[in-house]
C-alpha cells in the first residue's frame, strides 16, 4: 500500500476536502490581522508613538495642571485609555473600512470562515495588540516615577469593556461609511476625544455644563475608571463599568444590524 493511502484502496489516494477546524481558522486569522495592524505605519503612529510621546512630554514638561500628586500618576491611565481608543476605534475602523472598499470582507465572507469568526478574529488581534500597548507603556511610566495603586480585577474589566465599546463603535462606523469619509471621521474622533476626553486634560478644566456631557463619553469612563483605581487605590468603578457596558451593547448592536460587507 502506498504511503498515505486509505486502507483497501490499493495504493490510490483519497483525500478528504473540507475546512480546517474553527479555532485554527480563527487563530490563523487573529495572528494575520495582528501582523497587519503591527506592519501598518499609520497604526504604528496611533498606536505605539503618540500615546508614549503625550506621556513622556506631559510628564516631564509643566504644560497642564494635572492637580496635586505627580503628572505621571494622573496621565498614565488616560495614556493607556487612548491606546485602547488608537486600537479598538480608530485602527480597526479603517482597517475594516478600507477592507470592505476593495472587497476584501467580501472574499472572507465568502470562505468557510463564518463571518462572526472573521469578527472574532479582528477582536482577538485588537487585545493583543492592547497588550503589547499596555506593557510597553506601563514600563515607560515605571521609567518616569509611577506608582499605582489598586488591583488588576478593576483594571481589567474596565480595558475588556472598554475595548467592547470601541470595537463596536469602530466597527459601526466601518461597515456603514465609505472608507475615505471613515479615515476623515475616526481620525477627528480621536484628536477630539484625546482633548475632550479626560486623557490629559482633567474634566474639571471644562465648564460645569460640558463636564456632565463628557463624563458619559466612553474614553471618559474608561480614563476615569482607570484613574480610580491606578491613582486612587478604588474598588470597583461600577459607574465608569456602566457606561462602558452600555456603550458596548449600543455599538455592537448597532454595528451587526447596519454593517453592510459591500
Amino acid at each position: 500500500m502506498t504511503a498515505g493511502a486509505a486502507p483497501g484502496t490499493s495504493g490510490r489516494y483519497a483525500p478528504r476536502p473540507g475546512a480546517a477546524p474553527l479555532g485554527r481558522m480563527i487563530a490563523a486569522q487573529a495572528a494575520l490581522e495582528t501582523r497587519m495592524l503591527l506592519r501598518n505605519g499609520e497604526q504604528l503612529l496611533l498606536t505605539v508613538i503618540i500615546p508614549s510621546l503625550l506621556l513622556v512630554l506631559f510628564s516631564t514638561v509643566d504644560i497642564v495642571d494635572t492637580g496635586a500628586g505627580r503628572a505621571v500618576d494622573f496621565l498614565t491611565p488616560g495614556v493607556l485609555a487612548l491606546a485602547v481608543l488608537s486600537t479598538a476605534f480608530t485602527g480597526q475602523a479603517i482597517a475594516t473600512g478600507f477592507e470592505r472598499r476593495y472587497g476584501v470582507l467580501k472574499r472572507l465572507g465568502a470562505s468557510p470562515l463564518p463571518r462572526w469568526a472573521l469578527m472574532t478574529a479582528k477582536t482577538l488581534a485588537v487585545l493583543v495588540t492592547e497588550v503589547l500597548q499596555v506593557a510597553l507603556l506601563t514600563v515607560l511610566a515605571f521609567a518616569l516615577g509611577w506608582s499605582p495603586e489598586g488591583g488588576p480585577v478593576p483594571v481589567l474589566a474596565l480595558l475588556v469593556l472598554g475595548t467592547a465599546a470601541f470595537s463596536g463603535l469602530g466597527l459601526l462606523m466601518a461597515g456603514t461609511l465609505r472608507a475615505e469619509a471613515t479615515l476623515a471621521a475616526a481620525n477627528l474622533v480621536f484628536l477630539l476625544l484625546l482633548v475632550g476626553g479626560g486623557v490629559v486634560v482633567p474634566l474639571d478644566k471644562f465648564p460645569d455644563a460640558a463636564q456632565s456631557l463628557l463624563g458619559l463619553l466612553p474614553i471618559s469612563a474608561l480614563s476615569d475608571g482607570l484613574r480610580d483605581v491606578l491613582q486612587h487605590g478604588a474598588g470597583m468603578p461600577w459607574a465608569d463599568l456602566g457606561i462602558l457596558a452600555g456603550w458596548a451593547v449600543l455599538g455592537l448592536g448597532a454595528a451587526a444590524k447596519f454593517f453592510r460587507w459591500e
